[in-house]
């Protein structure tokens, strides 16, 4: 795999730099505890350790851990899935941070926008994300997702089945 580009991104504070590299397996016990924190838990469904493990090893994707700041000290991990896709789609499935506010989730995702593209061909790249996480909808609109549509009660959450907005970006949008 080709190295991964380090990406500054403004944020209220200052610029976050942050850059992606693979996840090991000694980094899951910090994927893991990401996913079980109460501030992320509503917001998205975790995975059992093991199907962090076949993330890693399996092909068709590709787990990063999200290094930022000044030390590239771990602040959080993505996944993409769909590397190998005959249709050049990619999903963002995952994208957590351990620090809001600080624009590493910005930073973070402008590097996997251009691993998508650059890096794995991608001719679109797609996420989904719960009706009522306003801040990730925010990043993802702000940072030239569209809206595609609504899948309605697709998901089963804490307080019920929740919808789950799905966003896109296209090759040419990104170029």
């Amino acid at each position: 795999m080709t190295a991964t580009p380090t990406v500054t991104a403004p944020s209220a504070r200052e610029p976050a730099r942050v850059r992606l590299r693979p996840t090991m397996q000694s980094d899951l016990d910090f994927v893991l505890s990401l996913e079980q924190d109460a501030a992320n838990l509503p917001f998205i469904t975790p995975w059992e350790r093991m199907q962090h493990e076949a993330a890693i090893r399996f092909p068709d994707f590709r787990h990063f851990i999200v290094e930022g700041g000044d030390g590239l000290d771990a602040v959080g991990f993505l996944l993409l899935i769909g590397c190998r896709s005959p249709n050049h789609s990619l999903e963002l499935k995952r994208m957590v941070v351990q620090s809001k506010g600080q624009g590493y989730g910005r930073a973070a995702l402008r590097v996997a926008k251009k691993v998508a593209f650059d890096d794995l061909g991608a001719h679109r790249f797609w996420l989904d994300v719960r009706t009522h996480n306003t801040r990730a909808k925010a990043l993802y609109h702000g940072e030239g997702f569209l809206v595609e549509g609504v899948l309605r009660e697709s998901v089963r959450g804490a307080q019920g089945y929740e919808s789950l907005v799905v966003m896109s970006m296209l090759q040419q949008e990104f170029a």
